[in-house]
């Protein structure tokens, strides 16, 4: 077993409206921001052989459904399950 954490963020040349209204509302609240960017985290719990075969698993969901390839960026980050190797 091994979590998956995928970050998708929206491409730096395109206007993410989400963190403008982000920013502005901030703004008005009084707090001295520069910047506010918005992210989507996925942590998915996969069954898999490998870290390798995880890796490919988490990047073909990205390709099919997670990420818009047009509008945005993502990293993918793979780690063995705490306790999987304890299951037999």
């Amino acid at each position: 077993m091994f979590n998956a954490r995928i970050s998708v963020r929206p491409r730096k040349e395109l206007v993410d409206p989400e963190s403008e209204t982000i920013k502005k509302s901030l703004i008005d609240l009084n707090f001295q921001i520069e910047t506010a960017k918005t992210y989507r985290i996925y942590e998915i719990l996969l069954n898999a052989e490998s870290k390798k075969e995880a890796e490919s698993i988490a990047k073909t969901m990205c390709s099919r459904l997670l990420v818009n390839p047009v509008k945005d960026n993502y990293s993918i980050e793979v780690e063995q399950a705490e306790n999987a190797a304890a299951k037999p």
